[in-house]
């Protein structure tokens, strides 16, 4: 039994960074927890995200996701969608930032009001980019020659997760904001319509996929298939994982930032529209 958990524990391909960042934040976490006051809920919110990320990069869940490709879609969905929703929802930025020296968190500061980062931040994290991103990193990671070639390099393949989280955790970012715009940077309207957006180029492309008849990813045939099932039979199941499971959680997404859009209705902070005076026509007799 141990033996089985230890396979389970135990990277498919270790890697320093992810271990450092990943470490990293959970320290910064429990030392900003421990300084503020945080919910339970949004604690419990952060550590399953955190572990969802964990599970699917550095076990032995990523060596099911390199050799079949409803695992791999899986493992897609967990990086891009759940994880970073949960995160995100969590609301850590000031847990993190409280975690941090005092000395750390004066450079940060003076940092997020440098000339350098508010034009980088203007580019990267702007509503239209971010939303693009998301969307676009989908498809092309599902491009069958973009897939085989981050099967086949695994450098590439990193790239590939990596980029996906981080299009997750940005995407989510701006979605769940819980201020009004500005100084949020995207509109509470639009917060909540962007999921029923951003969701139908996937659900067309899980659909595509479930109803294809061929092996569109012989790469897993190459690489060794971790299960003996009819190849058509796995791709059908990735292609629903990308269909429903992925739409569900955009969806709750999508309840999420309406909720934030309320309470900002129900607490006075959404922008006013100006009245205009109605103009009267004087006529003369």
């Amino acid at each position: 039994m141990l033996s089985v958990a230890m396979k389970w524990i135990v990277p498919w391909e270790f890697s320093w960074v992810f271990l450092v960042l990943f470490v990293g934040a959970a320290w910064l976490y429990v030392r900003g927890a421990r300084r503020l006051r945080v919910p339970p809920a949004r604690q419990a919110a952060f550590w399953v995200g955190m572990t969802i990320v964990y599970v699917a990069l550095h076990t032995y869940f990523d060596y099911y996701a390199e050799h079949e490709f409803f695992m791999h879609r899986i493992q897609q969905v967990l990086l891009h969608h759940l994880a970073p929703l949960l995160i995100v929802a969590a609301y850590p930025g000031s847990v993190l930032r409280a975690g941090l020296p005092l000395a750390w968190r004066v450079r940060l500061r003076r940092a997020g009001h440098s000339l350098a980062w508010r034009a980088f931040s203007v580019v990267a994290l702007n509503p239209a980019f971010v939303t693009a991103s998301f969307v676009a990193l989908i498809l092309v990671w599902l491009i069958p020659d973009m897939q085989t070639l981050a099967m086949l390099d695994w450098r590439l393949y990193r790239l590939m997760n990596w980029s996906m989280m981080i299009s997750g955790l940005a995407y989510w970012w701006i979605v769940l904001d819980h201020r009004p715009k500005p100084p949020g940077r995207m509109a509470p309207g639009w917060r909540v319509l962007s999921p029923a957006i951003t969701m139908t180029p996937q659900i067309v492309a899980g659909a595509i996929v479930t109803f294809s008849k061929t092996d569109l990813y012989p790469i897993f045939e190459i690489c060794g298939r971790a299960f003996t099932m009819n190849v058509l039979t796995g791709q059908l199941i990735g292609g629903v994982i990308m269909w429903v499971p992925a739409a569900m959680i955009e969806s709750a997404g999508g309840l999420l930032a309406l909720q934030q859009w309320l309470r900002l209705s129900r607490n006075g902070r959404l922008p006013r529209r100006p009245v205009h005076p109605r103009r009267h026509t004087v006529t003369h007799s």
